[in-house]
Formats: structure tokens, C-alpha cells, sequence
């Protein structure tokens, strides 16, 4: 007879009332058509809910293709992205919609080497002891905790 030990909680870093309030300006920016440093408003079909989901982010640019790294780890839009397959990115009028493959982690340490160079100043506080300049060992464990998406777009 074997013993079920408990599984380990996929990483998740919950945000702070700070951070959710930040969050929502920087949505409703982007909604408005204010970009700050390319941030954008994703909106994505919720699971559960089957009601759109939108929470601003960091669309990423590496090598001519455009990723969503999820800083925050297995959240709620990483989830429901999952499911959903695909979404939409906003600022302002401009809508574009996708779809998503998520990356394995053998192939997200270029993608998240060239996000931590990019975005590292916001969100250092997601990857402890994590920086660009990490060897590739460092970063490619960090991966296993921040899911990648290369993202289509089809519209």
C-alpha cells in the first residue's frame, strides 16, 4: 500500500491590495489607450465563469515573436488561458485577438532571459534571487514556476 503524499501547490504569487489597485489603473489605462512601457489589457474567457476575465500585462517581444509570461506564476488568467486557448489584447480602440501555444520549459530560458532584461525593474519581486544576468541553470528552474505563451495573432 502506498502513502498519497499532498502535491505541492503549483507557485502562485498572490498580489497585495497595492498591487490589485495598481493593476486596475494600469488596465484602465490601456483600455483608454495609454500603454505604460507596452503594457496592455488582456482579456481572456474565464473558465468557469464563461465571462471575458481582463487583467493588464506585459506582452513580450523576443526574436520577432510575441510571448505572455505570467510573472505571478499559475494564476488566474495563466488558467484560464489554458483552457480558453487564445484571448484578446487591448489598448484603447486597438483589439487584437490570438490564440496561444504554451511553452515547454525546456524552451522558455531565451524568453524569459529577454523578459527579465525588459521588465525585471516590475517584477524582481516574482523571480527571488532571479535576474538577467542568472546563469541559464538559475533561470530554467525559475521557468518551471512562470508559465510562457507564444501568442498568434488571428485578427
Amino acid at each position: 500500500m502506498s502513502s498519497s503524499q499532498p502535491q505541492p501547490q503549483p507557485y502562485y504569487a498572490q498580489a497585495n491590495p497595492m498591487a490589485v489597485r495598481m493593476n486596475s489603473i494600469v488596465g484602465w489605462l490601456a483600455r483608454h489607450g495609454l500603454s505604460l512601457a507596452g503594457s496592455a489589457e488582456l482579456s481572456v474567457r474565464g473558465r468557469k465563469s464563461g465571462k471575458m476575465q481582463r487583467v493588464p500585462v506585459n506582452p513580450h517581444t523576443h526574436d520577432g515573436t510575441q510571448y505572455l509570461v505570467s510573472a505571478r506564476g499559475n494564476s488566474q488568467w495563466v488558467r484560464n488561458m489554458r483552457v480558453a486557448g487564445g484571448g484578446e489584447l487591448r489598448v484603447g480602440r486597438k483589439v487584437r485577438e490570438f490564440t496561444v501555444v504554451e511553452l515547454p520549459d525546456t524552451e522558455k530560458l531565451p524568453v524569459l532571459r529577454t523578459y527579465l532584461e525588459k521588465w525585471g525593474w516590475e517584477v524582481k519581486q516574482y523571480f527571488p534571487g532571479v535576474t538577467a544576468g542568472s546563469s541559464d541553470e538559475e533561470l530554467v528552474a525559475a521557468g518551471a514556476d512562470h508559465p510562457v505563451f507564444r501568442v498568434t495573432v488571428t485578427k
